[in-house]
């Protein structure tokens, strides 16, 4: 059958296709009924045609319908139908002649502004959804759409999951896409409203910092390793925009701002601009009021890989859904496990708390006094003490250079937690939250850990490739300062 005569309930009519992912494809198409161009998503099913899995693809189409129905906001993509079709479900739907927020920064980076301008509008609808009890799980630059005249809106419910229903992903998987995860998600907890401020957060930071905040990786797993420490590279361009992205970047969720809060946030640093001085200036409407379910069963395809925007976005988003379908990843329970006893790539004092001071102590907060010498207790507060043996680290001294010194810290874990502690800053401590009560249960859990290829590349500047129990090595830079003539271990990225 040609894709011109293909219709679906002799109503609908094909025209092209114009997204997809592995779980679904987007096409145009004309609702002949009521005269109007409609973006149609047709769920692919197992290709095995078992009849479990197939009928679980149907099950979860239908959840997700009445997830979709739960939500109408003027910057979400309405949907309108579900039907079944060929003996698997169809998402009609709201079309948008649009491109993505992925495609739009790989064609020129975003101000400020800009980033502002679409945080409004998706944290307004992203709000919506929270008040409806839904939360959208795969916040990202490819689900949020953008029109010509800068209305943005999110897209994509389709790993969404509203609280209290029935969790159907595959067991042991993750739903969202490594670089925009908030940490307790990569670890493998549930996702919940924080989960979506963080993610917000991460989407709005590579809108102005071209990058994710957990920076750069070779592949989605090893990106998952640092979404799971959730410290994250301090931003250098967001401007009057940082501290609110600090706090939607806090690794612990109670920590993070509401949706509502940000919403309001982010209208608060709306810059006084003429609609089109900018690609993506717009109007933004006010609050929309809670979201109400009127909408009749509806569905979204899962796994969140699929986006509807305007034909002359397809070629674009061909490249930009391969780079998508790398980061958008189910990570089975083999590989969790793998993550929940391997440190994340950047650790040397774990668990890794809120980024909030690691990411803003440079810029908003002053330097911690020095950490005491060796020879006495890291801090007076009994929550952050170590045990009053003196540890023993005469080794480490003002002779050794910084590399040497980095070295025989390594040396000391995971055996001696207590000397290694004591050759911490204060200052590090504090970027990290942490208490030598949490240090000493994460080196713990180690049977082995190594520095090689140890190399000094600046002034107090050392890398080295650190491995835990034989795994594969992680490179990380550290910074070293000299306190009462012992080499101490002030930063890390």
């Amino acid at each position: 059958m040609l894709v011109e005569s293909r219709r679906i309930r002799d109503r609908y009519r094909l025209l092209e296709p114009i997204g997809g992912g592995a779980m679904g494809t987007v096409w145009r198409a004309q609702d002949e009924k009521l005269d109007r161009t409609v973006a149609i998503k047709e769920l692919l099913l197992p290709h095995d045609h078992d009849e479990q899995r197939t009928q679980e693809a149907k099950n979860r189409a239908m959840r997700e319908a009445r997830i979709a129905a739960r939500l109408q906001h003027s910057h979400a993509i309405t949907v309108f139908a579900v039907l079944e079709e060929e003996d698997r479900p169809w998402l009609v739907m709201e079309y948008l002649p649009s491109k993505s927020l992925a495609l739009v920064l790989g064609e020129e980076p975003a101000t400020v502004d800009d980033a502002i301008r679409v945080g409004v509008q998706i944290s307004s609808a992203l709000a919506g959804a929270h008040r409806a009890g839904v939360v959208h799980r795969d916040v990202k630059p490819a689900n949020i759409l953008v029109s010509e005249d800068g209305t943005a809106k999110i897209t994509d419910f389709g790993i969404s999951r509203a609280i209290g229903d029935v969790k159907l992903t595959a067991t042991g998987e993750i739903a969202g896409t490594p670089a925009y995860l908030a940490p307790e998600v990569a670890r493998g907890e549930d996702a919940d409203f924080a989960a979506d401020v963080f993610s917000l957060g991460a989407t709005l930071y590579a809108a102005v910092e071209g990058q994710s905040p957990y920076g750069t990786a070779d592949n989605p797993i090893a990106l998952l390793y640092k979404a799971s420490s959730g410290e994250i590279v301090p931003p250098e361009k967001a401007g009057r925009l940082t501290p609110l992205l600090l706090r939607m970047l806090a690794t612990e969720p109670a920590e993070r701002p509401s949706m509502d809060e940000v919403e309001q946030e982010l209208r608060a640093l709306l810059p006084d601009a003429e609609p089109g001085d900018s690609v993506l200036a717009a109007t933004v409407p006010e609050t929309e009021p809670p979201a109400v379910p009127t909408v009749p069963a509806a569905v979204s395809v899962p796994a969140g890989e699929v986006t509807a925007v305007s034909p002359g976005a397809r070629k674009g988003l061909i490249a930009v859904g391969a780079g998508a379908a790398l980061l958008c990843v189910a990570v089975v329970v083999a590989i969790l496990l793998v993550v929940r006893q391997k440190p994340p790539a950047d650790n040397v004092a774990a668990p890794p708390p809120s980024p909030t001071p690691s990411t803003s102590a440079t810029a908003t907060q002053p330097t911690p006094s020095p950490s005491p010498t060796p020879s006495s207790s890291p801090s007076p507060t009994p929550p952050t003490s170590a045990p009053a043996t003196s540890p023993t680290v005469s080794t480490v001294s003002s002779t050794k250079t910084a590399a040497q010194a980095l070295s025989e810290y390594y040396a000391l874990l995971p055996n001696n937690p207590q000397a290694a502690w004591n050759l911490l800053t204060d200052k590090f401590k504090a970027s990290r939250n942490q208490t030598y009560e949490k240090y000493k249960a994460f080196w713990g859990q180690y049977r082995k850990v190594e520095a090689s290829n140890v190399k000094e590349i600046g002034t107090n500047q050392v890398t080295a490739h650190v491995t835990y129990d034989g795994a594969k090595p992680e490179n990380d830079t550290f910074t070293l300062v000299q306190v009462n003539g012992i080499w101490m271990i002030d930063a890390q990225s």
